[in-house]
């Protein structure tokens, strides 16, 4: 079954509607049981161009795929970011806060760029509006207005494109972290469960990049 390319649709009619920005917003990571979780954020003008040949969520690109598209979807966006929280971070506070923790991160990173992040319109993939909480300690006149979308990851080229950003830069870090804790074959699993990573984990033992609450078991090492 062919898949549907994602489309700006939903994002020129936030536009129509009075958006001066709109900046879609995907999470990466959320399922690992080792590294951080991380969320990507592409900002988009009004006068957006037609998207990178390809674009699809990153979950339906194969990994040379996302690689070739990451620097084309970087130039696409005017700004882009990539916030994360890392392992101890989720094990403290919890998956969901840290997937607002790591998306306040990077929205700052794009305060800081200059990004008017007031003026714009997230579009968070889902159904769940996780990232509002998280701004909660904003003033109220500094924080985004939050949209959610089942399946704009899928559908919506912006989220589209976070996603791919979120993607590539998180399967990077896994794969440096292998070379420094060799054994769990986080080249190819990206710290996502697996039977050879928690053969891995009963041979070795946890290691200081693995979450260890879900674990159910103390850190070894």
């Amino acid at each position: 079954m062919a898949v549907a390319d994602p489309t700006l649709r939903f994002e020129r009619a936030l536009f129509r509607e009075g958006a001066a920005l709109v900046i879609g917003c995907d999470e990466v990571g959320r399922g690992a049981i080792a590294g951080p979780v991380a969320v990507g954020l592409g900002v988009f003008l009004p006068d957006v161009r037609r998207m990178p040949e390809g674009l699809r969520d990153s979950k339906l690109l194969s990994e040379a795929r996302r690689e070739a598209l990451h620097p084309l979807v970087a130039s696409w966006a005017p700004f882009s970011a990539v916030g994360m929280a890392d392992n101890a971070e989720v094990d403290r506070i919890g998956i969901v806060p840290g997937l607002g923790l790591a998306a306040m991160r990077g929205l700052e990173t794009l305060v800081l760029a200059g990004v008017p992040v007031e003026a714009a319109v997230v579009v968070l993939d889902g159904s769940h509006d996780w990232l509002t909480p998280a701004l909660a300690d904003w003033p109220e006149t500094s924080r985004p207005r939050v949209v959610t979308r089942v399946k704009a990851d899928r559908d919506c080229a912006t989220v589209a494109a976070a996603s791919v950003l979120a993607k590539v830069q998180r399967d990077r870090l896994m794969v440096e972290a292998d070379a420094v804790h060799p054994g769990y074959e986080w080249t190819s699993n990206k710290g996502y469960a697996s039977a050879s990573h928690y053969s891995a984990i009963e041979r070795l033992g946890s290691s200081p990049l693995h979450r260890w609450s879900w674990l159910k078991q103390p850190a070894l090492f």
